[in-house]
């Protein structure tokens, strides 16, 4: 496992106490989990993606991650409509182990509240959050 100084963080994303991240791209948020998710996963082997069309909401279990190791609910960060998946991980779901922020994302929401994003964690204080849990 890596070390928290060894992870992948960055900054121009909302992080969640569950380890997902939200990116906002215009007027659509893409969504997946963090490179620490990902690590203490393990090797990927099964990625569950949201339905399109359907509306979640914030909190709400939207997929599910399966590795080696255990069997994971990825939450949404913010509610709204999940408007496109990434199809590309059907064939090759350790697309999240090795880029969870670019290739390995998860799904497209068009979120029904933006001020969600403000409640999500800065980079600082997601790596502060890390630290305290050891």
């Amino acid at each position: 496992m890596k070390d928290i100084s060894e992870l992948v963080t960055p900054h121009d994303i909302g992080y969640t106490k569950d380890h997902e991240w939200a990116r906002l791209d215009g007027k659509i948020i893409r969504i997946g989990i963090t490179d620490y998710a990902q690590d203490r996963l393990g090797d990927i082997v099964f990625v569950e993606t949201p339905e399109v069309g359907k509306t979640l909401t914030k909190g709400e279990e939207c997929g599910t991650l399966e590795s080696v190791k255990a069997v994971a609910e990825v939450y949404m960060p913010v509610s709204g409509e999940i408007i496109g998946v990434n199809t590309a991980l059907e064939e090759s779901p350790e697309l999240v182990n090795k880029a969870p922020y670019t290739d390995g994302w998860i799904a497209d929401v068009k979120p029904s509240n933006l001020s969600e994003m403000d409640g999500l964690m800065a980079h600082d204080a997601y790596l502060e959050m890390l630290k305290a849990s050891g």
